[in-house]
């Protein structure tokens, strides 16, 4: 703005002397005005806009003694009045811009992200696909599957966030998450939506209260419904390693010290109201957690204690009859790697363990029909790195077993191996393959119905797929078509009748499906 008060300093002495001193002040401050306007609605940071008014607009009086309050040239100009009340209105919105703060333009501190994938899964004989990352009966307790080739639904996720910045220097961030997922192909799918508003909360960072205080001057306080900020997730597999979510607050980012940082949150979820004997309740399950991050994250523990008072109230049962439990642990010990055993990549590992309503071990408290006898083990393993030149392998492996989980003396043992693998031919281009193989040993003691069964499941997937650029598995949008082989045991058939296996075209002795997808996020 200083360059531009120069240009208006230099047009002002270089006018023509055809034209008059008013008319040139009157440009001048017309085209001022026009700036000041501009820059209200632009302005990011309130104190620049105002010292940068201040020091146009007094540039201008140094520049133009006439526009003086007491000068008595101003009674000589041909719109004293009119300039004199121009000046004082400048005046006048710059004092309303340093009391409100200054007024934003919409986009500034805006910021939109997403996910989304879509696509079409054709069966054997043009017939509907079925599938999905949890499609075997391993699946029912979190025994996820590759997920290439093997996905017919719609799902989209959009972040919608707006960050202002106070003239003290504090950060706030409203941010909103609204989702949707339907397996229709067709366009219009209203009746089957399941529109979600997921996420909706406050941030405060960067605290004028907290400056120089080595604790918490990089914290982040927050309240309202959202995700945990360090959920993480095995792509391939669709599976989320944790997942804490629901409504409450914490703080983020606590430096206990130079090799240690901490977060502290306290989060609601709902388990469903009921009525019995007469008393009305809400089943409140609530979670305290603490998740400690050292040597610049790559270690990670997460502690979870939860606690729901009338999960277990009076009469009130699971789908076996049994009475839930009211409360339950959860802890996780994490090792995040920032390279694959030194060479180029990442490598995560986490060993998960919880009891009671915590054994639910991915998605925390989740899960209101765990009997307080319940325990989890689950183990998860994976990453991404070159192999040869052009090449680059994502393996994974996901284990669990959990027992008396639903029933007393139940048993879900299963395992998963994935690798997910990309050839690129071109810059835009690249082969992808997956192979996954599941076993199983589930005993649900016939928890909803359900029988044990004992076998494998394995899938093998060939994806052409066009991306912007190449080199990362990761790297997305992914335009792709496919083809995909799955068989199973036949004894998986009998699990649930209400499952995808053992249902007609769909049984356990080779499955083509064959497809097309997109799927992206920014």
């Amino acid at each position: 703005m200083q360059k531009a008060s120069s240009w208006l300093l230099a047009g002002v002495l270089g006018t023509s002397a055809a034209i008059t001193q008013a008319d040139t002040l009157e440009e001048r401050m017309s085209a001022f005005e026009a700036r000041a306007s501009a820059a209200e609605k632009r302005a990011a940071a309130a104190e620049r806009q105002t010292q940068e008014l201040a020091r146009e607009l007094q540039q201008i009086r140094l520049a133009n003694p006439a526009l003086q309050p007491a000068s008595p040239t101003v009674t000589a100009l041909p719109a004293p009045t009119t300039l004199d009340a121009r000046v004082e209105k400048l005046e006048a919105r710059q004092q309303s811009m340093e009391k409100q703060g200054g007024t934003e333009h919409l986009t500034d501190g805006f910021s939109f992200k997403g996910y989304a994938r879509s696509g079409l899964l054709i069966g054997d004989g043009l017939g509907g696909g079925r599938g999905g990352p949890y499609t075997t009966p391993a699946g029912s307790v979190g025994g996820a599957v590759g997920r290439l080739g093997n996905e017919d639904d719609t799902y989209m996720r959009m972040d919608l966030s707006k960050e202002i910045h106070a003239q003290n220097g504090t950060r706030s961030k409203f941010t909103v998450s609204i989702a949707d997922g339907v397996e229709s192909a067709n366009d219009w799918t209203a009746s089957e939506s399941k529109l979600n508003v997921r996420q909706v909360f406050a941030e405060l960072d960067h605290l004028a209260a907290f400056k120089g205080n080595s604790v918490f001057e990089n914290a982040t306080l927050w309240a309202g419904k959202r995700f945990d900020r360090d959920n993480f997730d095995i792509h391939w597999l669709d599976s989320d390693v944790v997942f804490l979510a629901g409504t409450g607050g914490g703080i983020y980012d606590v430096q206990m010290n130079r090799n240690w940082r901490s977060n502290y949150s306290l989060i609601g979820r709902s388990y469903g109201d009921f009525s019995q004997a007469g008393v009305d309740a809400k089943v409140q399950s609530y979670i305290l957690t603490s998740n400690q991050f050292f040597d610049d994250g790559q270690w990670q523990w997460m502690f979870n204690a939860i606690g729901a008072k009338n999960n277990d109230f009076a009469t009130r049962t699971n789908a076996a009859g049994l009475a839930p439990a009211d409360s339950g642990m959860h802890s996780m010990l994490a090792n995040h790697q920032k390279n694959f055993f030194g060479r180029e990549g990442f490598f995560k590992t986490a060993l998960l363990y919880g009891q009671g309503l915590g054994a639910e071990v991915k998605n925390i408290g989740s899960d209101g029909e765990l009997i307080s006898d319940a325990r989890t083990l689950r183990l998860a393993l994976f990453g991404e790195t070159p192999v040869a030149p052009g090449w680059r392998i994502g393996p994974s492996l996901l284990a669990e077993q959990s027992r008396n989980r639903y029933v007393k003396g139940d048993d879900y043992r299963w395992l998963t191996l994935n690798m997910r693998l990309a050839n690129e031919i071109n810059s835009n281009f690249e082969m992808a393959y997956e192979l996954s193989w599941q076993t199983m040993n589930l005993d649900p003691k016939a928890y909803l119905q359900r029988n044990a069964v004992n076998g494998n499941f394995w899938k093998f997937t060939v994806a052409p797929t066009f991306k912007p650029d190449v080199g990362d598995l990761l790297t997305r949008p992914e335009l792709r078509v496919f083809a995909s082989y799955m068989n199973w045991s036949a004894d998986l058939d009998r699990y649930s009748t209400s499952d995808a296996f053992g249902k007609t075209d769909f049984g356990a002795g080779g499955v083509w499906q064959y497809g097309i997808q997109m799927e992206t996020w920014f």
